[in-house]
């Protein structure tokens, strides 16, 4: 057993999947590697996610130090999203997810598609 942060985890990979783990925290990331979004930006390309949601998950990805919000001294204020060094290194494990995502998909399709 591993503990962090007052949480038991059963091994490193269970730890690991901890800071991308729910429905939307992967997602958000996939568009953060291709660089800054703001906050509206993100609501319009997640489909389906409300405003709390996605606060929410930033703030937990920030805490994490998985992404970092830069506030520019504007008026209205203008805020960006990005992600950190640590995000960075999530980005090639993120990428065979997805990679492996699309094979099993296709596999899925196809096979359901001969039915």
């Amino acid at each position: 057993m591993l503990k962090y942060n007052n949480k038991e985890f059963v091994c490193h990979l269970d730890f690991a999947m901890e800071f991308i783990r729910s429905k939307w925290k992967a997602v958000i990331l996939c568009h953060l590697r291709k660089g800054p979004k703001r906050f509206l930006e993100l609501q319009r390309i997640l489909p389906g996610i409300s405003h709390k949601v996605l606060n929410d998950n930033l703030k937990q990805l920030e805490l994490d130090g998985i992404i970092e919000k830069k506030v520019f001294p504007e008026v209205p204020p203008k805020v960006e999203f990005s992600l950190t060094g640590k995000g960075l290194e999530l980005v090639p494990v993120l990428d065979t997810l997805e990679a492996w995502g699309k094979k099993y998909y296709a596999k899925q399709k196809k096979a359901t598609s001969v039915r």
